[in-house]
C-alpha cells in the first residue's frame, strides 16, 4: 500500500514539489494501478506460453553480405559541406 509519507519521499527523490493536498490524490491513484495489478496475478495461467512479442518472429536479420557500396563522389554529391572526401560536420565543443 502506498502512503501520502510514500509519494512525499518518491518526490524527494525526483526532486519535484508534491503538496499534501496532490500526495493523497497520487496515492489514491497509485493503489488503484496497484490494486489492478493484483487482479491480474489471481488470472490462471498454467499451460499459457510467455508472449514476448505480438508475432511469431523468429530472426528479422538478413544475411550479411559483402557487395559493392555507392562511389564515394556519388553519396557526397548532394552536399555543399564535404571536406577530405569526407561529410563536413559543424563542430559541437
Amino acid at each position: 500500500m502506498i502512503t501520502k509519507e510514500k509519494v512525499e519521499h518518491i518526490g524527494w527523490l525526483a526532486r519535484i514539489e508534491i503538496d499534501e493536498k496532490e500526495s493523497d490524490a497520487y496515492a489514491e491513484k497509485l493503489n488503484s494501478v496497484l490494486d489492478y495489478f493484483g487482479q491480474l496475478d489471481e488470472v490462471d495461467t498454467d499451460g499459457v506460453e510467455p508472449t514476448y512479442h505480438v508475432m511469431d518472429v523468429v530472426n528479422v536479420f538478413r544475411k550479411d553480405e559483402v557487395r559493392e557500396s555507392l562511389p564515394q563522389e556519388e553519396v557526397l554529391a548532394n552536399t555543399e559541406h564535404r571536406q577530405e572526401g569526407n561529410f563536413k560536420a559543424p563542430r559541437i565543443m
